[in-house]
């Protein structure tokens, strides 16, 4: 089953043009919000919270800063996966979490892309499950060069909204 899409992307996007940070999560594309990242750093060592839920890896020590780690595979139930050297911490904006320090945790982080609105589709309704409420929208990054028949790649980004992740972790 899959999520309905509207056309409508003054729904997502605030204006003509916005800028994302796109990363992958298990093999797929994915965005956010440049507006609400803070930086983004490399995997480090990350100190387990007893009983936490499940999608709280832990905490992290950045620069003498205690930043909560949230694990977005887990959160949005995708397949779990083993915390590698490789991945890299996204840290947000604090305002994004009601002023706590949070960091997501993401496979590779790609690009800080322009989109415009006509190459996204927003999510208006789901029938694809719980999670997908946290899809803001669908970035179609396929667009036909001028005089050719050629594709950029890339293909289809999942945008995701975190504030609406954080106001459902915040409410549990």
């Amino acid at each position: 089953m899959t999520a309905e899409t509207s056309t409508n992307a003054e729904e997502c996007m605030k204006g003509d043009f916005g800028e994302v940070l796109e990363f992958s999560l298990c093999n797929e594309n994915y965005a956010l919000d440049i507006n609400i990242v803070r930086e983004i750093v490399e995997m480090m060592p990350i100190t387990v919270i007893p009983r936490a839920p499940v999608y709280i890896t832990g905490v992290i020590n950045l620069r003498g800063e205690i930043v909560n780690i949230v694990n977005l595979n887990s959160f949005l139930k995708l397949p779990d996966r083993p915390i590698t050297k490789g991945q890299k911490i996204i840290v947000l904006m604090a305002e994004v979490a009601g002023g706590n320090n949070v960091g997501v945790i993401v496979d590779t982080v790609s690009s800080v892309t322009e989109i415009k609105e006509s190459q996204v589709d927003c999510m208006t309704q789901s029938i694809a499950g719980n999670e997908s409420r946290y899809i803001k929208g669908i970035i179609n990054t396929r667009q036909a060069e001028a005089g050719t028949d050629n594709e950029k790649k890339k293909g289809l980004i999942i945008w995701l909204d975190i504030h609406k992740m954080f106001k459902d972790i915040e409410k549990n």
